[in-house]
């Protein structure tokens, strides 16, 4: 199928497939950015450090009226969308746009043809690293199949539009068009295309995921769910595995795929001794660096230096990455982990979850924020749900995803582990985080088939099994309670983690079958 929504001729000007050191010089010669002392580009993005969830929208018509979860998003008429388009044109006439046809996904078979207007040549070298870049023989012939559009000066008028603000993300699904105003984050055209991924690809019974992903030595593939802070990107770069992709995936008959070519890390805090790939990968020639503070002076990157935003972020190829897939594809997984960091030091630091268990833990999607991290947070860590460990980008709803995860983890017979790298020895503030050692070891025992043969228990709050021995991790530390000096402020920490689980699976109960309602933790149990 072939989008013609925007046509190359809207411009005044075209600069079509650059390749990056064409980009680079570019943006240089414009002023968008400057280099670094390493040789990566530095660019800041002014009022809007990230994504304006707020100012996204869906066109409802007669397709996404039943298809799209209107309770997560937001709703803008066709008639909106055509005016929004038509303005969008008219403001292409005056402008030099850059353009990069681009692969969305590593699989031949489900990849997407996706077609990138930039006004800004480092947004076009960032969609360039992000995506998948065809051989050149391949853009000869290359027909898009989805088209996005980002002009950052344009202007959004809510009167005249129908939007929020002067900041517009308008999806139209029929049209397969998307167009981006009023923001200069970079990142808002990498989710764009994720979220037309999530829409599309469920009807091609292929799982979309917000995951990274590795793969072993004997082809034994792995998922990591966990959203920020909780270590997707820092556990799923293993030097022992091959590094598949850090963020996006999906799963197919085939096997799972990487639907991007590159990796969009952040760098807050970024440490050359605990994240030594990400490092060299920032420091490299043609790494776009998004809102890091170089040094006067000596222009080297301070990845240490938040004033902008804690959002700081690098983005790169794979190949920037030693130990990363030349393909972006592998088999089937064996193994499913989800990962959250319990600020309240309930959670066990490993446990093995039933089919069941694994989806009621998907859709809650739970992780804790700690206290002081986030402006307006109190002295208490946070508890934050975000179902399927991606709500942004869920245009279904989350139990279409859902039933879908549980049918290839059935098919399949993937083991499932739900991960805390949070705290221990009681919440944040009193205990002490989770050891990374003790993580790494257990990961490294559940992903080689070792844990699932190790002696369990049952745990008598969330049902799920939990290892109480392994060799080289302290016996204790598997056992919540028994870190807390207090144990009645365990169980009424653990009573009302329970109360928050419940509160947020409620939504979901009428979509989901009695086996994943009855996986839920009890409070009954909990308090005995």
């Amino acid at each position: 199928m072939t989008n013609e929504t925007f046509p190359l001729a809207a411009a005044r000007k075209v600069s079509q497939n650059n390749s990056h050191l064409e980009l680079i010089e570019l943006a240089v010669r414009r002023g968008e950015g400057q280099f670094s002392s390493t040789g990566a580009l530095v660019f800041q993005t002014g009022a809007h450090t990230g994504r304006s969830a707020q100012d996204k929208f869906i066109v409802r018509d007669e397709t996404t009226e039943k298809a799209v979860w209107w309770d997560n998003n937001k709703a803008i008429s066709p008639e909106q969308f055509d005016l929004i388009h038509a303005d969008f044109l008219e403001y292409a006439k005056t402008r030099e746009l850059f353009v990069q046809d681009l692969y969305a996904g590593a699989d031949p078979a489900h990849r997407l043809n996706a077609r990138v207007f930039t006004e800004y040549a480092w947004h076009g070298l960032f969609i360039r690293w992000l995506l998948r870049r065809p051989d050149k023989s391949d853009l000869a012939g290359f027909q898009p199949q989805f088209t996005v559009v980002n002009l950052p000066s344009f202007r959004a008028d809510p009167k005249r539009h129908g939007v929020r603000s002067e900041t517009v993300i308008a999806c139209n699904f029929a049209k397969r068009l998307v167009l981006i105003g009023g923001t200069s984050y970079a990142g808002e055209t990498k989710k764009s295309v994720f979220t037309f991924l999530n829409y599309l690809m469920p009807d091609k019974g292929v799982m979309p995921m917000h995951c990274s992903a590795n793969v072993g030595n004997s082809g034994d593939s792995a998922v990591f769910f966990g959203l920020s802070g909780t270590g997707k990107t820092t556990l799923s770069a293993d030097p022992k595995r091959t590094l598949l992709g850090d963020d996006e995936h999906g799963w197919s008959s085939s096997g799972i795929y990487n639907f991007e070519g590159g990796c969009y890390a952040k760098t807050i805090r970024l440490s050359k001794e605990a994240e030594p790939e990400i490092w060299a990968a920032s420091n490299r020639f043609g790494a776009v660096l998004e809102n890091v503070i170089v040094k006067p002076g000596s222009l080297d990157p301070d990845f240490d230096d938040g004033r902008l935003t804690e959002n700081t972020r690098s983005a790169y190829p794979l190949d920037f990455i030693s130990n990363a897939s030349k393909t972006g594809t592998a088999g089937h997984p064996k193994n499913i982990v989800m990962l959250c960091a319990d600020a309240f030091g309930v959670l066990p630091p490993i446990a093995k979850l039933s089919p069941s268990q694994a989806m009621y833990h998907f859709l809650s999607g739970y992780t804790a924020k700690v206290a002081g991290t986030e402006k307006g947070m109190g002295n208490e860590p946070q508890a934050t749900f975000s179902t399927c460990f991606g709500a942004p980008f869920m245009p279904r709803h989350p139990s279409a995803y859902g039933n879908l995860l549980r049918e290839l983890i059935a098919e399949h017979k993937v083991d499932c582990w739900l991960v805390n790298t949070g705290w221990t020895g009681g919440k944040f503030g009193t205990g002490h985080r989770m050891p990374i050692k003790a993580t790494r070891a257990l990961l490294d025992a559940a992903l080689s088939g070792k844990l699932k043969d190790q002696p369990m228990r049952t745990d008598p709050t969330f049902g799920f099994q939990v290892p109480t021995a392994l060799d080289g991790v302290d016996p204790k530390i598997l056992n919540p309670r028994e870190t807390w000096a207090d144990k009645a402020a365990y169980d009424a920490q653990a009573r009302a983690l329970v109360d928050m689980f419940n509160r947020n699976f409620a939504k979901f109960e009428v979509h989901v079958d009695a086996d994943v309602r009855a996986a839920a933790p009890t409070l009954k149990e909990a308090a005995e």
